[in-house]
């Protein structure tokens, strides 16, 4: 004869006890193996995510120093590259002049050697989507008494170690926040992190694919547009509802990049 204990699950065949789970018991243990999946699962994320982010922050290293080794180079900073250009300078690109098609676009990493490319020339942050294109954007700005300084083959030696080195230049500026800023002008009540920023170079991050519409974000480019202007913004990473912001921006110093030049002698 078969009985059933009460409440236990387990079966009573004859004077042996069979050991077993009822359904109630079975829930119980997938739920807590799912509690116990997703504890792990989360720490695993978020170390892939930081390991991505510090993998793009050495990246945009690697740019920055590249760029400035142009720059020694050549006497000049390249134009960005744009959609159609396959990570070099646009074809209308004029170094006489210092004309670029567009200040703000792609870091053309075809024309700097970057091994870091994805299938059409262009460098990618660690995310790798489409979107993920490092963004790269030269002060179209004049320098002294030379336009487009920056850009113009000895634009730089042209305007002078005064003017390029003044504190007082007003280049790009990177603040610590868009809220609050003078739009287009200065950071205004923002924290002014670099006034004389002769280039800038940043990742859109994760939300590439959207890229953000925190008033933070938007002082990046991204591809909803953002503003190209002389504001760019720099801050603590945020998943905060209306404050996101998980843009990876660095910018080349006035004094690295002046360093380059004069022991390339590019500059007297």
């Amino acid at each position: 004869m078969t009985t059933r204990s009460s409440g236990t699950g387990r079966l009573r065949t004859g004077g042996r006890r069979c050991w077993g789970f009822t359904l109630v018991e079975l829930a119980v243990a997938v739920f807590l193996i799912s509690l116990l999946l997703g504890a792990l699962a989360m720490p695993l994320q978020m170390r892939v995510e930081a390991r991505k982010v510090e993998q793009t922050e050495q990246l945009l290293r690697t740019l920055r120093d590249a760029l400035t080794g142009y720059a020694a180079a050549n006497g000049y900073l390249p134009c960005p590259a744009d959609d159609s250009s396959t990570g070099r300078e646009p074809a209308a690109s004029n170094h006489e002049t210092g004309y670029c098609p567009s200040y703000f676009g792609f870091l053309p990493a075809a024309a700097l050697g970057i091994a870091t490319q994805d299938v059409r020339g262009y460098a990618a942050d660690a995310w790798a989507g489409a979107g993920n294109r490092i963004r790269y954007a030269v002060a179209p700005y004049a320098i002294g008494s030379i336009g487009n300084a920056l850009t113009r083959v000895n634009g730089m030696r042209s305007a002078g170690f005064a003017h390029l080195s003044d504190p007082a230049l007003s280049l790009f500026h990177v603040c610590d926040g868009g809220s609050g800023v003078s739009a287009g002008s200065t950071c205004g009540k923002a924290i002014t992190l670099v006034s004389t920023a002769p280039a800038v170079i940043w990742s859109s991050g994760p939300n590439e694919a959207s890229g953000g519409s925190s008033v933070h974000e938007a002082q990046n480019p991204n591809v909803n547009g953002g503003s190209a202007d002389r504001l760019f913004v720099s801050r603590v990473r945020s998943n905060v509802s209306g404050n996101e912001f998980d843009d990876i921006v660095t910018w080349i110093p006035m004094s690295m990049l002046l360093a380059r030049m004069l022991a390339a002698g590019q500059l007297p």
